[in-house]
């Protein structure tokens, strides 16, 4: 007599394959292994209600990127619901790393020490006073006590450049426009709240890879800017902190001995999510972006959908 699969299990499985049919396979050969490590993270989260609505996931393989002269979107690539806007967390930071060095570059801000050292600490960190001070530099916004309606509206005009600008790079699904908040928002921050949701910030696991994919082949803004990104992006997989929240401790412990690892991790009380560049030690190189919602108290799904990954590209 056959056992009967458990409702829990059952509710996910449906929601799984209703969902397979909905994807953007880009890639022939990687989607067969994105869908498994959907499928494989849905079925041992099953108990936990871990539901399809709830994961994204975009992988691109940069095994065999010809040469910097490639376009960076010429990669294979493959995606799981990769086109679901979803809040970001912390990974938004990464798109005003980028903004910051575009405006750098076009001459548009002055690369000055404290403009530098919020960026790194923006990154490095993943602090949230130093992302306030990017966002007001890049904007040309800062927060306070609130201000008339017409002259909120104009302060959001400002505040959504960033928006404007991964537009106009043929982005979809980006809305990178709010500081993030610890404690909740005060002032005109809550008033442009109020008056402007659900205009949030919002990304796709598929523009995050997009964009990482530039920074990490050096085509984002220019090759040494993109190489200044990537050190900031640095993860150390031997440290020591023992914040379980540590940026490495995303992805990082699944990865072998001599794995390297780059990313822009973040966490919310709902929301986890991991932007990383993997190399592993033997020479594939990879990116892979995990967004999970509700389920921020299961660190381990993200390592789930990741060793399936890793355990492909190492054999």
């Amino acid at each position: 007599m056959t056992r009967p699969i458990p409702l829990a299990r059952l509710a996910a499985l449906v929601a799984f394959f209703s969902t397979v049919s909905a994807l953007t396979a880009q890639s022939p050969a990687l989607q067969p292994l994105v869908d498994r490590a959907a499928q494989t993270a849905l079925e041992k989260y099953a108990p936990q209600k871990l539901l399809s609505t709830q994961l994204a996931i975009t992988l691109v393989d940069l095994s065999t990127f010809p040469s910097p002269a490639s376009p960076a979107d010429s990669a294979p690539r493959a995606s799981y619901r990769g086109d679901v806007q979803i809040y970001p967390a912390s990974v938004i930071k990464l798109f005003y790393l980028a903004a910051a060095h575009r405006w750098m570059e076009d001459g548009k801000l002055n690369a000055t020490p404290e403009l530098r050292r919020a960026m790194n600490d923006m990154i490095v960190d993943s602090s949230n006073d130093a992302t306030h001070y990017v966002i007001d530099v890049l904007t040309g916004t800062n927060s306070g006590p609130e201000i008339s309606d017409a002259d909120i509206k104009t302060w959001f005009d400002h505040r959504n450049a960033v928006t404007r600008y991964f537009a106009s790079l043929g982005y979809t699904g980006v809305f990178a426009h709010k500081k993030p908040w610890s404690d909740g928002p005060y002032g005109r921050e809550s008033q442009a709240i109020r008056l402007f949701e659900p205009k949030r910030n919002l990304l796709t696991t598929d523009a995050t890879a997009r964009l990482f994919t530039a920074i990490a082949t050096g085509q984002c803004v220019n090759a040494a800017r993109s190489a200044e990104m990537m050190t900031l992006l640095s993860r150390d997989l031997a440290t020591k902190d023992p914040d379980p929240d540590n940026q490495a401790k995303f992805t990082g412990p699944i990865l072998p001995t001599g794995a390297k690892l780059w990313s822009k991790a973040g966490w919310t009380s709902q929301t986890r999510h991991d932007a990383a560049y993997i190399e592993l030690p033997h020479g594939p190189k990879f990116l892979l972006v995990v967004f999970t919602t509700d389920h921020a108290n299961e660190r381990t799904i993200i390592h789930t959908v990741a060793k399936v990954i890793v355990d492909a590209f190492a054999k």
